[in-house]
C-alpha cells in the first residue's frame, strides 16, 4: 500500500457514502438517543444528571454565536468524567449550564439539564439556581487567585460558605472550615485560617478552592482546569486528593482539561469535544487505546509522548470553525487531512464502537470499512518507519557558553534572598540544554542572569565563545552580544508591544541595530522570517490581539530570530498554549534549530516535552542543581532523590499506567550536610549529581548497577 493515499482515492473510497439518503439519515440520527442510554449499565452508580441536546447561543456585537451545539452527557454518582478538547472547544460554556453561571449575553437556547427530576434549563430566576449551585453541584476554577478574594482571609472566605448555606454560627462554620482544610491537606490549619491568599503558593491556594467547593458536600465537583499552572508535582497532589476527596464524600467529578495526561491519571469516563459538540465518548481505555473520531486521534498524536525523537510532531493546521456561522458537515472535516467527501456535505450521526463506545464521524460508516482500514494500515506502517534520531555527538562539540559558580541575590525587605547557588554547567553549540524543576526553583534566573537581564547581585562567572559577559562590558560588547543571544519569554501576550503591529515588534531589533540597508530590505526580511515561522506577510499590519497564543508565539520567535543569533533562551514557551498548538511550536523550534543551526537553553516544567526537544536535561531544585545527564539517560537512570520524585509525577497518557504508577515525594531534610558538605559530581561520564561522599558512594552503586 502506498505511504500516502491520494485525495482521488479518498473520492473513490467514498464515493457511495456521499449518496447516503437523507431518510438513511434521519434513521440514523433516531438511533442517537438509544447509543446514548447503552452505557448506562455499565456505570458503577445511578444516574445524577442527564444534559440532552443542549443548545447554548451567546449575542456578542449584535452577532449571535452558538457555543454549544446540540451536545448530550451523562453524569453518574461516584465517577470522573472527563471533558477534553481545545480551547474554545465549548468545555467551560457547557458545564457552566450546570450552575447557571453563564454571563448575561448567554443563554440555553435548547435541550433539557434534568437533575433530581427537575429541569434546570428551564430555570429562570437566581433563587433557583442558589439551591443548586455550591450545595449540589460546585466548581473548581483554573486561577485560584481569580477566585480568592486577595483582601479577606481564607478562613473567611471559607467559613462565609458555611454560613450561607447553613445557617451556621461564625463559630461553628470557623471549626467546620479549620477541619476542611486540614482535609485538604493544609498544616497549621488553625494559623492557615487567618492567612490571606497571597500567603499561599500556587498548589496551596488550589487546596483552599478546592475546600471552598467542598464545603457544602456537593454531589457533584466540576473541575474547570484546576492543576494547569501547577508544577507537575504539585499537579500530582491535587490529583491525588481530588481522588481521595472523591471516594470519601462519594461526589461525581466532572474534569475540564486539555491535558491528556492528566485525563489518563483521574478519569473514568472520556468526552472529547469539538466546536460546541460532543464527538466521540467512551471509557478512559477505549478513548486511549482505541479512539476512533480524527480529532481524538490528533489529540493524541500531538503528544510528545507518543512522538519520536527526531521527527515532527503530528499537529493539527489550522484552526477551528467560527461558530458565528451555520457549520456544514463535520467541523473538524477542514483541519482533517484524512477527511471524505460527506465529511464537508453532511454532519455525521453517533456511529456505536461497543455498548460503551461511540463516535460522530462517517469513518464508522459500514461503507467507509476499506479506507478505514487503509488509514489504519498507514498509520502503523508510519509508526513502524519512524526511526529515532541519532544522539546528540558530545565528543569533538564546541563549548558555546560556560556558567561557573552563578549565584544571583535579590533583596526582600530587609534581607537577601539567593535565588541560584553555585551554578556550574556548559552548553555546546548546537545542542538543547533543558533547565527543569518546580516553580521558584531558579530556572528562569538563571537564564536572565545568562542573558544579563539581572547584572546586579550576579556572582560567578558565565563565558560565551570564550569570552567573559559577566560584569561590566563596553558599549560595542553589549551590542554585539544582543545579537548573538535572544530570548523568547513565556507569556507572548505580555512580551509583545499590544499597541505596535507586527511589523515594528518584529523590526525593533533592526532598528536599534540599523541591521537593514533600506525601507525595502527591512520589509523584506520581516515578511522571510515570518514565512520561516509560518505566518504570512499579510500578518505585518495587524496587532498582537488579534492573533491566537501560538500565533503569538510564532511572532515572538521570529523577532528574537531575525536578528540572526547563535543562542537562545526559549522560557516556557510553550507552557501556555493546547496540545495541538504545543507540537506546532515543537517543531517550529526543531526546524529552527536545524536550519539555522541554534542552541537553546530550554526553560520548562513540562517533562514531557523536555524529552522530546533535548539532547542533556538539567534539575534544578531551590537555586541548586542537582542532575545533569544526556536526556534518555536521566529518564533510564535519575539519581537523585528528587529528579526521581519529579519524573514520578510526570502524568503519561496511558490510563493502565497511571493507575499504577508510584508518586514518589522527596523530603530536603533527608540530606544531612552539616558536616559532610555536598560538591557538583561527575559519576559517569556526562552524568552529574549534587552530594556529599556518603550520597555519591550510594549514586554510584546505583549507576553501576
Amino acid at each position: 500500500m502506498k505511504k500516502k493515499i491520494k485525495s482521488a482515492e479518498i473520492a473513490e473510497n467514498t464515493a457511495v457514502l456521499s449518496d447516503t439518503s437523507a431518510e438513511e439519515t434521519e434513521m440514523l440520527r433516531e438511533y442517537e438517543q438509544e447509543i446514548l442510554s447503552r452505557s448506562a449499565e455499565h456505570h458503577n452508580g445511578p444516574l445524577l444528571l442527564s444534559a440532552r441536546d443542549v443548545v447554548v447561543r451567546f449575542n456578542l456585537r449584535g452577532q449571535e454565536l452558538t457555543a454549544i451545539r446540540s451536545s448530550s452527557l451523562d453524569v453518574y454518582e461516584g465517577e470522573t468524567l472527563a471533558i477534553v478538547g481545545e480551547s474554545g472547544s465549548g468545555k467551560s460554556v457547557f458545564t457552566k449550564t450546570f450552575l447557571g453561571m453563564l454571563d448575561k449575553n448567554g443563554r440555553i437556547d435548547g435541550g433539557s439539564l434534568i437533575f433530581h427530576g427537575e429541569d434546570m434549563a428551564k430555570y429562570t430566576t437566581e433563587e433557583q439556581w442558589l439551591k443548586v449551585r455550591g450545595k449540589k453541584i460546585a466548581m473548581v476554577f483554573q486561577d485560584p487567585m481569580t477566585s480568592l478574594n486577595p483582601v479577606r482571609t481564607i478562613g473567611e472566605q471559607i467559613a462565609e460558605v458555611i454560613m450561607w448555606h447553613f445557617g451556621k454560627s461564625h463559630e461553628e462554620a470557623k471549626a467546620e472550615t479549620i477541619a476542611l482544610l486540614e482535609k485538604v491537606g493544609i498544616h497549621d490549619a488553625e494559623k492557615r485560617y487567618r492567612q490571606y491568599p497571597g500567603e499561599f503558593s500556587g498548589g496551596m491556594r488550589q487546596r483552599v478552592v478546592i475546600a471552598t467547593a467542598i464545603a457544602c458536600r456537593p454531589e457533584i465537583l466540576i473541575c474547570d482546569e484546576p492543576t494547569t499552572a501547577l508544577d507537575v508535582t504539585v499537579q500530582a497532589q491535587v490529583l491525588d486528593l481530588i481522588k481521595s476527596l472523591q471516594k470519601e464524600l462519594k461526589m461525581s467529578v466532572v474534569f475540564i482539561t486539555h491535558d491528556l495526561g492528566v485525563v489518563a491519571n483521574i478519569a473514568d469516563w472520556v468526552a472529547v469535544m469539538y466546536a460546541g459538540k460532543i464527538v466521540e465518548y467512551g471509557t478512559a481505555n477505549e478513548i486511549f487505546k482505541s479512539p476512533e473520531h480524527p480529532y481524538t486521534k490528533a489529540l493524541l498524536r500531538s503528544l510528545p509522548q507518543l512522538g519520536t525523537k527526531g521527527h515532527d510532531l503530528y499537529s493539527i493546521q489550522g484552526t477551528p470553525p467560527s461558530l458565528f456561522k451555520q457549520i456544514t458537515g463535520d467541523a473538524f472535516a477542514p483541519r482533517n487531512t484524512d477527511a471524505m467527501k460527506i465529511d464537508f456535505e453532511e454532519e455525521p450521526p453517533i456511529f456505536p464502537v461497543t455498548d460503551t463506545h461511540w463516535a460522530r464521524t462517517w469513518l464508522l460508516s459500514p461503507q467507509a470499512k476499506d479506507y478505514r482500514d487503509a488509514l489504519h494500515l498507514r498509520d502503523a506502517q508510519l509508526q513502524e518507519n519512524a526511526v529515532p534520531e541519532t544522539p546528540f555527538n558530545y565528543e569533538n562539540a564546541e563549548k558555546l557558553i560556560t556558567v561557573r559558580d552563578l549565584t544571583v541575590r535579590f533583596k526582600m525587605g530587609g534581607s537577601t534572598f539567593k535565588a541560584v547557588d553555585g551554578v556550574s554547567f556548559d552548553i555546546f553549540k548546537g545542542e538543547t540544554l533543558s533547565l527543569v524543576g518546580e516553580s521558584g526553583s531558579g530556572k528562569t534566573t538563571i537564564g536572565r542572569a545568562i542573558m544579563r537581564i539581572y547584572t546586579g547581585n550576579v556572582g560567578g562567572e558565565v563565558t560565551f565563545k570564550g569570552s567573559k559577559i559577566t560584569g561590566k562590558l563596553s558599549r560595542q560588547d553589549k551590542k554585539k552580544l544582543h545579537m548573538e543571544m535572544q530570548m523568547i519569554f513565556q507569556d507572548p501576550m505580555a512580551s509583545l508591544n499590544e499597541r505596535a503591529k507586527v511589523d515594528y515588534i518584529i523590526s525593533e531589533g533592526l532598528y536599534n541595530y540599523h541591521l537593514y540597508e533600506s525601507e525595502e530590505d527591512r520589509v523584506a526580511k520581516v515578511e522571510n522570517i515570518l514565512n520561516e515561522v509560518g505566518l504570512t506577510s499579510e500578518f505585518i499590519s495587524r496587532f498582537p490581539h488579534e492573533f491566537s497564543g501560538g500565533q503569538r508565539q510564532r511572532i515572538g520567535i521570529a523577532r528574537s530570530l531575525i536578528m540572526n543569533p547563535d543562542f537562545l533562551v526559549a522560557d516556557e514557551p510553550i507552557s501556555a498554549l493546547d496540545v495541538s498548538i504545543r507540537a506546532q511550536v515543537i517543531n517550529l523550534l526543531n526546524k529552527m534549530k536545524k536550519e539555522r543551526d541554534l542552541t537553546y537553553l530550554f526553560i520548562a516544567h513540562d517533562l514531557s516535552a523536555v524529552r522530546f526537544i533535548s539532547d542533556r536535561i538539567a534539575v534544578i531544585h531551590k537555586g541548586h542543581l542537582v542532575e545533569l545527564a544526556p536526556c534518555e539517560e536521566l529518564f533510564a537512570h535519575p539519581l537523585h532523590p528528587y529528579t526521581k520524585a519529579l519524573l514520578s509525577a510526570v502524568p503519561y497518557p496511558d490510563p493502565d499506567t497511571e493507575r499504577n504508577k508510584v508518586l514518589l515525594h522527596y523530603d530536603p531534610a533527608m540530606h544531612d550536610y552539616t558536616s559532610d558538605k555536598p560538591e557538583w559530581t561527575e559519576i559517569t561520564p556526562g552524568h552529574f549529581v549534587y552530594g556529599n561522599a556518603r550520597e555519591m558512594e550510594g549514586y554510584r552503586r546505583e549507576a553501576e548497577a
